[in-house]
């Protein structure tokens, strides 16, 4: 005698396996390995973390900087206004000592950092505008600027003239003339790149940079509510088994419902 309501037995591993046995209803479906049930949606794909790719952008922004700042250094040993020098006696005179030749050393590294930061802003935001920039530019150009900034320094101090005064005082002789070294008298040009490649990064972001789309708003009404049905809905009302409901006519039909 069984008790009402009481559930089925489990399905036995060797019901199966006698020969004419019928199939357990109450048995699970078999699942195999690597595939959902059947009815059921399949899982999604891993999400790939995205850090490996801003990795890779920020690395390429970094290197492009680096390069820049190659071009920096030639260009600095090159305009820099040298500080002439005679050598009188035993002694190093200045030709010009009211001049400003160290000052505008210092300006002309500060006018071609400004532009090399407005060039790897630019082509670093159009690069990756696509893909809505992202973090890894930013601190690239912040790292890569700076880096290029002391790259460029230590480069163009070592392309200039010579900063040995003794051993090329000597080499020209008494009354000979020849230049010193350039180097920068304020340090904080060097942060004019990196802080100007932010600036323009900044400002071409939120001028030009990619648009997401406002989130609808909380108390907005979710599409298809209102409008004519989609192809292949039935209408309101209309059941598509039987058809139309059918409406009673005759007078006092409807207060009869009421009622």
């Amino acid at each position: 005698m069984t008790v009402p309501n009481t559930p089925p037995e489990p399905a036995r591993a060797d019901a199966a396996a006698e020969p004419g046995a019928a199939p357990d209803p109450f048995a699970p479906p078999p699942v195999s390995d690597g595939e959902p049930p059947a009815g059921l949606p399949a899982a999604p794909p891993a999400a790939q973390h995205p850090l490996p790719a801003e990795l890779r952008i920020g690395s390429g922004v970094v290197l492009a900087c680096l390069l820049l700042g190659l071009v920096m250094a030639g260009l600095w040993a090159w305009l820099a206004p040298k500080v002439p020098l005679v050598v009188d006696g035993d002694r190093i005179l200045y030709v010009d000592p009211e001049g400003e030749q160290r000052a505008g050393a210092d300006a002309v590294f500060v006018l071609i950092g400004l532009g090399a930061g407005i060039l790897t802003a630019l082509g670093a935001f159009l690069l990756t505008r696509k893909r809505g920039g992202g973090i890894s530019v930013a601190l690239g150009l912040a790292i890569g600027g700076l880096l290029g900034s002391i790259g460029a320094w230590k480069l163009g101090r070592w392309l200039g003239p010579s900063d040995n005064l003794i051993a090329e005082a000597r080499r020209v002789g008494n009354g000979g003339h020849f230049d010193a070294g350039i180097d920068l008298g304020a340090l904080g040009a060097l942060l004019v790149w990196p802080m100007a490649a932010m600036v323009v990064l900044l400002a071409l972001s939120a001028a030009f940079g990619k648009r997401e789309e406002d989130p609808p708003p909380y108390w907005g009404v979710p599409a298809g509510t209102y409008g004519p049905p989609a192809e292949g809905a039935p209408a309101p009302g209309l059941d598509p088994a039987t058809g139309p409901a059918p409406v009673d006519v005759r007078p006092g039909a409807e207060e009869q419902g009421k009622g």
